[in-house]
């Protein structure tokens, strides 16, 4: 995660740099959908209007404002979720290929490789499974594939999640309802006028 200065003979930013990185970490540490880490995320500080008077540049004043404006820029970016992918091996005989073929297409899973272990019957399929769909997944392959395939997990990299969180109806969607639920947030996703600032 980047914040960039971008900004052009602001007066007295200085002052305020280590309110803002305070607010930024915050931000990024507790995302606005779902109070999640962000990962890959910049943001560019355009301007900044100060108050003249230094009591009213404290961290008290800076960091929650700054805070509120990362929320609104975030949710102004259509930001995606990011899934956590599993490495998965599988070693098995030629004849039970066609059953993990299947379970992995059921389960958003995809074969990156297959290779015959050299003076075995054996083969080795190295596929990307989403964590989310792992879950009972050695269970499925041994009955799809009579207890002839033994699969290994482990963890990859991160990928887009498909689907915009912000969009009621997907699955993007719902999954951040649940998450909002399992931590006790409110039930809604946050408007934009949640970030305005009111008098």
């Amino acid at each position: 995660n980047m914040l960039v200065d971008v900004t052009k003979g602001v007066q007295y930013l200085n002052e305020i740099k280590d309110s803002v990185v305070a607010g930024f970490n915050w931000a990024t540490k507790e995302g606005a959908i779902s109070d999640e880490n962000m990962r890959g995320i910049r943001f560019n500080v355009m301007d900044v209007v100060l108050h003249a008077d230094a009591i009213h540049r404290g961290g008290g004043q800076i960091i929650p404002t700054a805070r509120r404006v990362f929320y609104a820029a975030e949710m102004t970016a259509e930001p995606r979720f990011l899934e956590p992918v599993y490495l998965v091996e599988i070693q098995c005989p030629e004849h039970a290929m066609g059953g993990i073929y299947s379970v992995l297409n059921q389960r958003r899973g995809h074969v990156i490789g297959e290779e015959q272990r050299p003076g075995t019957p054996l083969y080795n399929i190295k596929a990307y499974l989403p964590v989310m769909e792992s879950f009972g997944f050695t269970a499925v392959l041994r009955a799809a594939t009579a207890g002839q395939a033994f699969p290994q997990s482990v963890f990859d990299h991160w990928q887009q999640f498909t689907g915009n969180p912000l969009e009621a109806g997907t699955k993007a969607n719902q999954i951040a309802l649940n998450i909002r639920k399992r931590k006790g947030l409110s039930a809604e996703l946050p408007d934009l006028d949640r970030y305005m600032d009111k008098l």
